[in-house]
């Protein structure tokens, strides 16, 4: 089937992704939950998980096979933007002069489910990797997706309970930008390890991300700032077709480097300048349309490679599926509480921020589809691992609520033992 015999069907499916996305995010924002946690369950409801197993043909009539290349391909462009974004907010600045409270947390954050997810991994391996796939990807891999931390989620929910400029969100903030960028460096690593035949081509690919990250820095950067200064001369319309064309670019520079193309729009938006107008406002512009229309499209083709009824098949995956998610748990929520109690932080502000850290959202989603595409991890742990970036996305505002009641005083900041807490731009 051609394009243009494709493109009915293609007006159907959009309008029904989105609008579908729209109100599970709504229903979720009304029950206290990220809008994010319905727009990804909405995604997985789309698909073999219950429309196609409740009415196969429908699901065949709303995505025929001859869509799916099209609804994938609009979803990679708004998850290219997402990262871009993700990349604009993540202020690098905001990483120098940490407390040792915030080191500590994110150290913590990381090394234990980095771990505990390695441990996980070795003893999953044998029954659960795809043929052919080696242990170390394998084990780094799940390692790396049980650090992660959705940036993008955090800051959305602190916001809403008005807990962004306090002391606490600013830890939590800091602490999840600090594990985000470590895990990205090891999911390229991961990347490189998967896609090279040899190990030399793995070195080979590992030393032309580092020079394309050099360059970006120390070329791009300077010559976007000179730009930036500009920028008032030159209409929205400009800045808008730099920005975007700049993150396709990049993309497609670390696409055939071999490292995903979300690293090098990620990395694009680093290194943007931030604080100018129409930077400001172009970005705006493209999170306006690029998260609530193309994005939906992306969390329709995870939905589509989920399938939660496969997992009823075999009991053993559901006891894959319990430890992952304690894991996932103890690794992150434990860590951090852990290390920031540790540091002087009452129990209650600790917990509250090893609840955040463990908001895994859409970044999570992210990571399992690079494995995915890439081989390392197949159908069925896949579907497991998406469950788990729910769940513990679902019971990050439960918990805070939870934690931070009418009764309990805030309790913002360390014990003075501890330095200056952070601040958050």
């Amino acid at each position: 089937m051609s394009a243009g015999d494709a493109l009915p069907a293609l007006l159907v499916a959009v309008p029904v992704v989105i609008l579908a996305c729209q109100a599970g995010a709504a229903l979720c924002r009304r029950a206290g939950q990220p809008p994010v946690v319905g727009e990804i369950a909405t995604g997985i409801l789309l698909g073999p998980s219950l429309l196609g197993w409740l009415w196969p043909e429908a699901q065949h009539a709303l995505f025929p096979a001859a869509v799916l290349p099209y609804t994938s391909a609009l979803g990679q462009l708004g998850l290219l933007a997402f990262m871009f974004l993700v990349g604009l907010e993540l202020d690098l600045k905001n990483l120098r002069g940490h407390t040792r409270v915030a080191v500590a947390v994110s150290q913590a954050g990381m090394l234990l489910p980095l771990t505990l997810g390695a441990l996980l991994a070795l003893a999953m391996h044998e029954g659960l990797a795809p043929d052919g796939v080696g242990r170390l990807p394998f084990v780094m891999f799940i390692a790396v997706a049980m650090a992660i931390t959705a940036f993008p989620v955090l800051a959305r929910i602190l916001t809403d309970r008005d807990l962004y400029g306090t002391p606490l969100g600013a830890l939590a903030l800091a602490c999840a930008a600090v594990d985000d960028v470590i895990a990205w460096c090891l999911l390229a690593v991961v990347v490189a390890l998967a896609t090279a035949g040899s190990p030399m081509e793995a070195v080979v690919t590992a030393g032309l991300a580092v020079a394309f990250t050099a360059f970006l820095l120390y070329a791009v950067r300077p010559l976007l700032a000179r730009l930036a200064g500009r920028a008032g001369r030159v209409g929205d319309a400009a800045v808008m077709v730099v920005l975007f064309s700049g993150l396709c670019l990049s993309a497609l520079a670390t696409d055939r480097i071999g490292v995903h193309a979300l690293f090098g729009a990620f990395l694009f938006g680093v290194v943007t300048p931030r604080g100018v107008p129409r930077i400001e406002v172009s970005a705006a512009r493209l999170r306006a349309f690029a998260v609530p229309v193309l994005l939906p499209l992306f969390f329709v083709h995870t939905g589509l490679r989920t399938d939660i009824g496969g997992l009823t098949g075999s009991p053993g995956l559901w006891l894959w599926a319990a430890a992952v998610l304690a894991i996932a748990f103890l690794g992150k929520w434990g860590g951090a509480a852990g290390a920031a109690r540790l540091c002087g932080m009452p129990w209650r502000s600790a917990l509250s921020v090893g609840a955040l850290m463990n908001c895994r959202g859409l970044t999570e989603l992210v990571v399992l589809t690079v494995g995915l595409e890439l081989g390392v991890i197949g159908q069925e742990l896949f579907t497991i691992l998406v469950i788990m970036a729910l769940t513990t996305t679902a019971v990050t505002s439960p918990a805070l609520s939870l934690l931070r009641d009418r009764r309990t005083p805030r309790p913002d900041a360390p014990r003075p033992r501890t330095e200056n807490t952070l601040s958050h731009r």
